[in-house]
């Protein structure tokens, strides 16, 4: 019987002490976890997958919210995975904690930025200078675009100026400020920037086509024609010019003058899929099919994504009778549609 109470009471030292070790052992775990976690969602953030690395940051953040750098981190990757508000929430943090954090700082900047919080950016951009990361807009039309949309002009201009280093009062300053507010869609605030920039050189390049595109924006087609026909005096071996002018044109109905001009674009640039497509759809208004089939066929080559063009060949195709063709553009078309979010009425293209 006492080597039995011996035997057990052994045996429960035993099982206390491979308790404890166990115990030691999972403490030992827990505490190493967040760095292995750490390391690991490191590894995700330069693999390209941030949505994994957050959720295993935040598994660490649920264990210890005070792990030093986690904000930071958290900040980071919320910020690669583009969900900017729920960056900006822990970038700021990271920032009270580390005021000098550069990398916080430049994060959160460009995080306001891309939520469209410029006035909340400004300040961060203007400190930081050149430090913004490489692979980004350039520090100087980061800063710029804040002055627009807070709508300092006049500093928006100098910052361009100093970008293309240009004196601030020169035609060209006013030009790139002209082409900045096209770009944001501030049209009626870039026209007189533009008429400045010509009062100050009648020849410089661009600025007349600038205004034909302001005027195509507003639905202003024969104002069109007028800048671009300006601009073809002083350029006339820029393609962007005779397209537009082919679409201006074509708006208008003088649809023979349009081809002429669609037709010259393409030969300066035998890759513009919008003239292609516009001489597709000319010849369709002019009841030729066949034509406008060749030509949306060869557009669409060059730019498969084009909703537009895929019902103006679905069209072309029904006219021939080519019904499963047809068929299969309309819903092409319809597809790529459905793929498009935000889009504008009449939205400018690309300045150049």
């Amino acid at each position: 019987m006492r080597d039995y109470f011996f035997s057990g009471l052994v045996l429960l030292m035993a099982l206390m002490v491979a308790g404890a070790k166990l115990g030691c052992a999972q403490d030992a775990v827990h505490s190493v976890s967040p760095d292995a976690r750490w390391e690991e969602a490191e590894t995700l953030l330069k693999q390209g997958k941030p949505n994994e690395a957050v959720a295993l940051l935040s598994a660490v953040r649920e264990k210890n919210p005070k792990t030093p750098g986690l904000e930071a981190e958290l900040g980071k990757a919320y910020f690669q995975a583009r969900e900017f508000s729920q960056a900006i929430v822990h970038l700021e943090i990271a920032l009270q904690q580390t005021p000098a954090d550069m990398e916080s700082m430049q994060s959160l900047a460009l995080s306001f930025y891309d939520e469209g919080n410029y006035r909340q950016a400004l300040p961060l951009v203007e400190k930081l200078g050149s430090r913004l990361p490489i692979g980004n807009a350039d520090s100087p039309y980061l800063l710029s675009t804040c002055y627009v949309m807070t709508l300092q002009i006049d500093r928006a201009r100098n910052s361009l100026a100093e970008m293309f280093s240009v004196p601030p009062e020169s035609a060209m300053a006013y030009l790139a400020l002209a082409k900045l507010l096209v770009r944001q869609k501030m049209v009626e605030a870039a026209v007189p920037q533009l008429e400045t920039a010509l009062r100050l050189d009648g020849q410089l390049l661009m600025a007349h086509f600038l205004l034909g595109e302001i005027d195509l924006y507003q639905s202003k087609p024969q104002a069109a024609i007028a800048e671009f026909q300006k601009e073809l005096t002083l350029n006339p071996t820029l393609w962007l010019v005779y397209w537009r002018l082919g679409d201006a044109n074509a708006r208008v109905g003088n649809y023979d003058q349009a081809e002429k001009y669609l037709k010259e674009s393409i030969w300066l640039n035998d890759g513009s899929s919008a003239a292609l497509v516009l001489l597709g759809e000319i010849a369709l208004k002019k009841r030729d099919p066949a034509l406008a089939a060749g030509f949306l066929e060869r557009g669409l080559a060059l730019d498969p994504g084009n909703a537009e063009a895929h019902e103006k060949l679905a069209n072309a195709y029904k006219a021939l009778g080519r019904e499963a063709d047809s068929i299969q553009q309309a819903e092409i078309s319809q597809k790529l549609r459905g793929q498009l979010h935000g889009s504008e009425n009449e939205p400018l293209p690309t300045v150049p």
